[in-house]
């Protein structure tokens, strides 16, 4: 099995040219912790994240040293650290060094590397530009989905149906679908997520189900508000 197969795929990103306001936004708006940086080409350029931004705030509140004092302390990077707490733009703040991976990279990769950088996540491509998202949750639930959590390699035809459940699922009206992960194994979806309530839950099912090649749907979706609450 390999990113590709079970990344979430409609991605929200931010152009480098940004202001941290719009990427703020942009995480509320969709109820996410991270979005990768893309060029006008929509290849990876950094990573903002909550930490990135909760940074600023948290450095902000306690007492400060002066620059002459910090230069005195033998700090090399406080030209480095004023930008990043005090500018508006998202190239002066987002991380650039960001672990990514190709569509085709196996998922026993994504999780070593995920547990070698202590990371959430990783950026899935497409020879350069950003196609996907592979998150812990990904992971968790592709292996529970399947029998004996034996992530082996989907048939052209489980590949073919994912992306036909791709496109439906864009059609749910109101559904975040960013939010939703989903597996194929045989003509069989399970579906995680949230939703906003049990008419869209229902909405979701009902598109997926409606997918020709699909034979049965589970599903398992949480609440929005009780999940961006962390209630």
């Amino acid at each position: 099995m390999q990113a590709k197969d079970i990344m979430t795929t409609s991605v929200i990103s931010v152009p480098q040219d940004g202001k941290i306001e719009d990427a703020v936004r942009l995480m509320l708006d969709h109820h996410v912790s991270a979005l990768p940086v893309v060029d006008v080409d929509g290849a990876l350029k950094g990573l903002v994240s909550e930490g990135d931004l909760m940074r600023r705030v948290r450095d902000t509140d306690g007492p400060r040293r002066s620059w002459w004092l910090e230069l005195l302390s033998g700090s090399g990077n406080s030209a480095q650290e004023f930008v990043k707490l005090n500018s508006h733009h998202i190239a002066d703040v987002m991380t650039r060094d960001v672990v990514s991976v190709e569509e085709d990279a196996p998922v026993a990769e994504i999780a070593r590397l995920l547990e070698k950088h202590r990371i959430k996540r990783v950026p899935v491509l497409r020879e350069g530009p950003v196609v996907g998202i592979v998150s812990r949750a990904n992971l968790l639930h592709a292996l529970s989905a399947l029998p004996d959590g034996a992530l082996g390699e989907p048939s052209e035809d489980d590949r073919v149906l994912r992306s036909k459940i791709d496109e439906a699922l864009k059609e749910v009206p109101g559904a975040t679908v960013n939010l939703i992960n989903y597996t194929v194994d045989k003509g069989n979806v399970a579906i995680w997520g949230v939703a906003d309530s049990d008419f869209e839950e229902n909405a979701i099912r009902v598109a997926v189900e409606n997918v020709s090649g699909v034979h049965s749907v589970d599903i398992h979706m949480g609440r929005l508000a009780a999940w961006a609450y962390g209630i």
